[in-house]
């Protein structure tokens, strides 16, 4: 029996709802930028307007997209297995905060802080990654 009420899925809930709202601050830096006529009818004309920070809020959101790719498949395959622990809950817990200090990293243009929570996150990924093949 799937176990829905576990921490792994919590995070990834927690990860994926964040992961959804991540286009937002781009979308009010093009309202703001451009105009909403200009942002809602031609975006790819409006996005030549963004800030820095709004063009590194895109590539962020983006990166968190590629890495939910890789985190919920693993996640769920966890879970499915019924191979959750106290590591496996850590890590994801910790992927979600390191997916959130990436974000904030990437706005504020810090790559040697963005570069150690991606490495963070990928560890993580990693870490439940072996959990699963130790068990086949």
């Amino acid at each position: 029996m799937i176990d829905i009420n576990s921490p792994e899925i919590y995070w990834l809930t927690l990860t994926v709802i964040m992961t959804a709202l991540l286009w937002i601050p781009q979308i009010l830096n093009s309202l703001i930028k451009s105009g909403p006529i200009k942002a809602f009818l031609y975006p790819d004309a409006a996005a030549q307007l963004y800030s820095d920070w709004a063009q590194r809020s895109k590539a962020a959101h983006g990166n968190a997209v590629q890495n939910l790719v890789i985190f919920a498949p693993l996640v769920i395959l966890l879970v499915v297995f019924d191979l959750e622990n106290e590591i496996t809950a850590l890590m994801a817990m910790i992927y979600f905060i390191a997916r959130v200090f990436h974000y904030i990293m990437h706005v504020l243009a810090i790559p040697l802080l963005r570069t150690v929570a991606f490495l963070i996150g990928f560890v993580c990924q990693l870490v439940i990654g072996f959990s699963i093949l130790s068990a086949l």
